[in-house]
């Protein structure tokens, strides 16, 4: 093989124990909650072992917080993909909403994990949420700032109002989880709340 091959074939096995072992996380925290999870949880899922979980993350808090910016990410991408720019505003509301629920309950886990463990996990975990935080309202921003919208007379909500309507969400869909109950219940209440924030406003 030459160089450029060899370098290819361990990029690529690193990237699949890398993959693994955020599954393992994925895994241990469904099992045994965030917690009490335990590196050797991880690596039993991963089917590797801790010299080569160590090669890739610093600690146990290192690969979650990797796995929940990874989820995040695609949490994002999945909003933007779900919602029509054409559509009327209105729908375009509900089809963010609807993206946003469905994407909490592909894993409710991570997704219960993701916003009440980690408040307690120190500053690396603080700038995961300032990150989240920042894109959720982009995410926000950017979606109301389309044709649609400006045709209805109606402005993108401000930072300050796009950060009530992501914290409400997510303890919305934080409580719904831990009582139990499914999460597809709130799309009402979610999407009237949004339709309320984001549409005309009194002068």
């Amino acid at each position: 093989m030459t160089r450029a091959e060899l370098t290819s074939t361990d990029a690529a096995a690193e990237s699949a124990f890398r993959r693994r072992l955020l599954d393992g996380m994925a895994a241990a925290v469904r099992e045994r909650g965030y917690k009490d999870a335990t590196v050797a949880d991880v690596v039993r899922y991963a089917r590797t072992s801790r010299r080569t979980f160590y090669e890739h993350f610093a600690d146990k808090q290192a690969c979650f917080i990797t796995l929940l910016t990874e989820r995040n990410t695609e949490t994002i991408r999945e909003i933007y993909t779900a919602v029509d720019p054409s559509a009327p505003w209105r729908t375009q509301v509900r089809q963010a909403v609807e993206s946003w629920i469905a994407a909490s309950q592909q894993d409710t886990s991570i997704t219960l994990a993701w916003i009440r463990d980690t408040p307690a996990l120190g500053e690396r975990a603080a700038q995961l949420h300032r990150d989240t935080a920042d894109a959720f309202v982009d995410l926000i921003q950017n979606l109301t700032a389309t044709p649609a919208f400006h045709s209805e007379g109606l402005h993108p909500p401000t930072r300050q109002m796009a950060t009530i309507l992501f914290g409400g969400f997510r303890e919305l869909i934080a409580s719904t989880v831990e009582a139990g109950r499914d999460v597809d219940e709130i799309i009402p209440v979610a999407v009237e709340t949004a339709l309320a924030l984001i549409g005309p406003r009194c002068e």
